[in-house]
């Protein structure tokens, strides 16, 4: 049976010399979705509507090329020696730190220049941020990538698991653990969890950085199964060492403000 098995096509569409892929077509659709929510709710929350169309034009195309960025620093061994391969991204290669790095700080630009509060505007986008993240490793899963070890089809077939996603497993005559999904599945999770912690009315800035705490979390449990992590040493995946240092800073940071003052303002205040 396993020799019949065929991956799904990463190309969505050619045409000509060009090819639309899979792995690019979700992301798009993930940041698209992500945009409407955000929108909405900043609207809800007395913004502009244009607030963050504005925003994600700058914050998306700088996230893609710090998540790149990112990948490529801790991979340079091999795009030191294949330099015309560096702008592949279609293959793959986004690390969610170096674009999430990226997009807060041009949040913190964008909110000086506008004169909104960054922790206003960091609220907002967390539950699109995470609704991204849980479409975006789809992509991944096109592209047969940011899978875990090897397993059986019986162990994926035991998770209750539709064919295409076991059959899409099936790399090299082997089958691995689709860390994919189990990221997206607690990305999804996080989404609807941040979206009924609006309702608590949550003090400003710790609805984002619940965000953080959760996604850390599971990215540091989930990064363990992976066998393609970037390595900071032979031992050391620089994902999870980026994790812990994000849920310190994040607790950190909430304890700091509570304890200055900074934090009095709630999430449905309508101040600025």
């Amino acid at each position: 049976m396993e020799e019949s098995i065929k991956p799904l096509d990463p190309i969505a569409l050619e045409l000509g010399p060009l090819q639309i892929h899979w792995y690019g077509v979700i992301i798009g659709l993930g940041a698209l979705l992500a945009l409407f929510i955000a929108v909405k709710e900043s609207e809800r929350r007395g913004l502009h509507k244009d607030t963050f169309v504005d925003l994600v034009l700058f914050a998306i195309p700088i996230a893609i090329i710090g998540a790149r960025i990112y990948y490529v620093i801790f991979q340079w061994d091999y795009y030191s020696q294949n330099p015309g391969d560096i702008i592949k991204i279609w293959n793959g290669g986004l690390a969610i730190h170096g674009g999430l790095i990226a997009a807060v700080i041009t949040g913190a630009v964008f909110a000086k220049v506008k004169n909104i509060s960054f922790w206003k505007l960091a609220d907002i986008a967390a539950p699109s941020i995470i609704l991204g993240q849980a479409i975006g490793r789809w992509g991944n899963f096109m592209n047969q990538e940011a899978h875990g070890g090897p397993v059986t089809r019986e162990f994926l077939e035991g998770l209750l698991l539709p064919d295409f996603i076991v059959n899409q497993m099936y790399i090299n005559g082997q089958y691995y653990h689709p860390t994919f999904l189990y990221e997206s599945l607690w990305s999804l999770v996080g989404f609807i969890g941040l979206m009924l912690l609006r309702k608590a009315n949550f003090r400003r800035g710790e609805l984002f950085l619940t965000y953080v705490i959760w996604y850390s979390i599971g990215r540091f449990f989930v990064e363990g199964l992976r066998t393609d992590s970037l390595m900071l040493t032979d031992t050391l995946r620089i994902a999870q060492v980026i994790s812990i240092v994000l849920i310190l800073i994040a607790v950190g940071v909430i304890i700091f403000r509570r304890m200055k003052g900074y934090s009095k303002e709630r999430y449905l205040d309508e101040s600025q």
